[in-house]
């Protein structure tokens, strides 16, 4: 069988996909609930137990034995409670059932899930519900079923309903604008994205042998390494054979799972590297990513790797993010975003582009948010991710159309630019109108919008809620004044002199940026902490509300838990930080300072240059001990302290700092201590 049948006959085999539906649904079934999917109508009860017992069917023939509701809590990654299909009858005996009921509804305990406060403590109870446009999957023997998760109450719990609710408003808001251009025949629009997943690949033995990296999924020590990627020979250099094999068993397994992965490479630092799957609808998007983030760390195992997802595991080089590239798709399949060849004529791309424009420079905060966390702390701002400072990139022709349109002028039609390789066998091909930036948050890519602040191991629904939620509100507000009796162009005009300062063309890792966009009013929240504030502002609190994305006291809540998050995470790394001093680097240090001493001890030896390391170590040790017992005390203090925003301060402002010179203290112990006495594998050792 060549290669095209079997990728053919392997894609989507554990998916109940479309293709399953329409072959194993009655046809007035598969009817409503494609009406479902595709147009977000209310599911017909009767629908469900259908749906359920084709499942249950399909699964069962697979393998398959039991089921779970699989969600996405506010922890960041996924949950599941497995089910068997089990259900026992008179004699002994049982049969296999899945009923409606059960695909709808499912009802795990919600106590020990991050609620900030929405449910108390005896309210254990929570509910998933049935997601009808994501697919159902099979994964590790069991028919996994997305859903939403909820208190209660009826508190959303999870990461899922806010993106679902979101893209119903931006579908609405677009459909409304583009009926005022003229368009009849378009009555869904749907966020599209397609996702580019960076990650290390550890040697799991010498991983094992680094508790931070076991812990806090990244290194609390550690010198750079001779070599790390100043020659830049990793970057889309010959993947190597182990690393090969492990990405195509992993290909495989996404494509099984109806996940389109489509590139693969070695990334910037030594040992990390990049996947890329195709654009699909925002939902879909999203969930296939959690997978991908999940058989990365299963199948990497197989192949004796760790996977790494944090965003910055290693010190000194290139920490991983992931890129979420951003688009709408009316249900005609126009994309709103391709400016097509002559932009400055395409007043559909031009109302879209500036609503975009406008948003981004109204909710900086927001889209801050939606990248941060402490572990992401340690990416953004160096020269490998774009600064804390929101800006757009949209390349000089598309900045040179918005001057003219904003100062009544025209500008002539470009002719279409070839790149000339001057060597006359090779073709000349067409020149893209826009650069990728690669220092910028946000750019223009031909027709899609690449936020590039996202970490690594972060799920992408926040940034993607957020794009959906404020896209819509600039529309309507463009709605609402065209229905007034403005003209689009006189709306256009005056939002690009509102909001030009979000553009940004230059280089972003320069210092004169900073400067200059503080001068332009933007928003530098360079931590976590600084930027987590503006997430419960009022006019974030009276967007989510008027779109019915959360409410207030949802939003509260969520303000609590990024807290929450960021402070276990600061927590957990400052114990595993003493305790590998405790137990580990003491004793190494001490063991090797007796050898030195026994050197020194010998009146035969001239021991100039011993004294010297040894006095050099001793102190070294001696500024650690003292650093480890302030921290030790600092996180005395913090358990006094009442206010969760008090407490994140105090991590912040004292056990960060702490942390950051003890660090430093070891890392020079490191460079004096003997090899063979240092007690966890070095930069060098699991980077190459």
């Amino acid at each position: 069988m060549d290669n095209y049948h079997k990728i053919h006959n392997l894609f989507g085999t554990l998916v109940f996909n479309d293709e399953v539906m329409h072959e194993r649904l009655p046809k007035e079934i598969y009817k409503s609930l494609k009406k479902t999917i595709n147009e977000g109508t209310e599911l017909e009860p009767n629908v469900a137990s259908v749906v359920a017992n084709a499942m249950k069917d399909w699964a069962i023939e697979k393998g398959v034995t039991h089921f779970t509701h699989w969600f996405q809590p506010l922890n960041g990654i996924t949950a599941e409670k497995h089910e068997s299909f089990i259900s026992p009858v008179s004699g002994g005996n049982v049969i296999m059932e899945f009923s409606g009921k059960e695909l709808i509804k499912g009802e795990p305990d919600a106590s020990s899930f991050p609620s900030g406060g929405l449910r108390v403590t005896f309210e254990a109870r929570g509910y998933t519900s049935w997601d009808p446009t994501s697919y159902a999957f099979i994964k590790d023997g069991s028919l996994c079923i997305p859903t939403i998760f909820c208190s209660y109450k009826g508190e959303v719990l999870d990461k899922k309903t806010p993106l679902l609710r979101s893209c119903e408003v931006i579908s609405k808001a677009a459909v409304r604008m583009l009926k005022h251009l003229g368009y009849t025949d378009i009555s869904r629009v749907v966020p599209t994205v397609g996702p580019e997943q960076e990650y290390f690949l550890i040697d799991k033995n010498l991983y094992n042998q680094r508790k931070d990296l076991k812990l806090t999924g990244r290194t609390l020590f550690g010198v750079d390494s001779i070599k790390g990627q100043e020659l830049e020979d990793h970057y889309f250099s010959s993947i190597k054979s182990k690393v090969m094999d492990f990405m195509q068993d992993l290909d495989k397994d996404l494509w099984s799972l109806g996940i389109p992965s489509k590139a693969k490479h070695n990334e910037t630092a030594p040992a990390q590297y990049e996947l890329v799957t195709i654009y699909s609808n925002v939902n879909t998007a999203v969930d296939q990513n959690q997978v991908v983030m999940e058989r990365m760390k299963k199948i990497a195992e197989k192949h004796d790797f760790i996977c790494l997802l944090h965003e910055k595991p290693f010190s000194g080089i290139n920490g991983s993010g992931k890129h979420n590239n951003w688009s709408l798709v009316t249900n005609t399949g126009i994309n709103l975003f391709d400016p097509g060849k002559q932009p400055q004529e395409n007043l559909t791309f031009l109302v879209f582009l500036i609503a975009f424009i406008k948003a981004i420079d109204e909710y900086q905060d927001l889209l801050r948010i939606a990248a941060a966390s402490a572990s992401n702390d340690h990416r953004l701002g160096a020269a490998e991710a774009p600064p804390a400072i929101i800006s757009l990139f949209l390349g000089h022709e598309l900045e040179n159309i918005l001057t003219a349109l904003k100062n009544n002028k025209v500008i002539d039609p470009k002719t279409t630019k070839y790149l000339d390789t001057k060597v006359n066998s090779l073709p000349k091909f067409k020149q893209d109108t826009t650069d990728r930036n690669r220092t910028s948050p946000l750019a223009f890519t031909g027709n899609k919008f690449e936020f590039r602040m996202v970490g690594s191991s972060a799920s992408v629904s926040d940034i993607n809620t957020v794009l959906n939620t404020i896209i819509a509100n600039s529309l309507d507000e463009f709605s609402a004044e065209i229905e007034k009796g403005k003209q689009v162009k006189d709306i256009l005009k005056n939002a690009i002199k509102s909001h030009e300062r979000i553009i940004f063309n230059g280089n972003n890792y320069s210092n004169d940026w900073i400067l200059e966009a503080k001068s332009r009013g933007l928003l530098n929240l360079v931590s976590s902490i600084e930027a987590y504030p503006y997430y419960i502002h009022k006019k974030n609190i009276t967007l989510y509300s008027k779109y019915g994305i959360l409410s207030e006291h949802e939003m509260h809540s969520r303000y609590e838990v990024l807290l929450d998050n960021y402070v276990k995470t600061i927590k957990i790394e400052a114990n595993t930080m003493l305790d590998i001093i405790n137990r580990d680097i003491i004793s190494a240090v001490i063991e090797f300072k007796n050898v030195l001493l026994n050197i020194i001890s010998n009146k035969n030896v001239q021991c100039k240059t011993e004294y010297t390391i040894y006095d050099k170590i001793s102190n070294l040790l001696d500024f650690t001990y003292q650093t480890k017992e302030s921290l030790e005390s600092e996180l005395i203090v913090v358990l006094e302290l009442e206010s969760i925003s008090d407490i994140a301060n105090h991590y912040k402002e004292k056990i960060l700092p702490l942390m950051k010179q003890l660090r430093k203290y070891v890392d020079e112990m490191e460079k004096i201590v003997g090899s063979k006495y240092w007690p966890m594998p070095t930069y060098s050792d699991l980077l190459f």
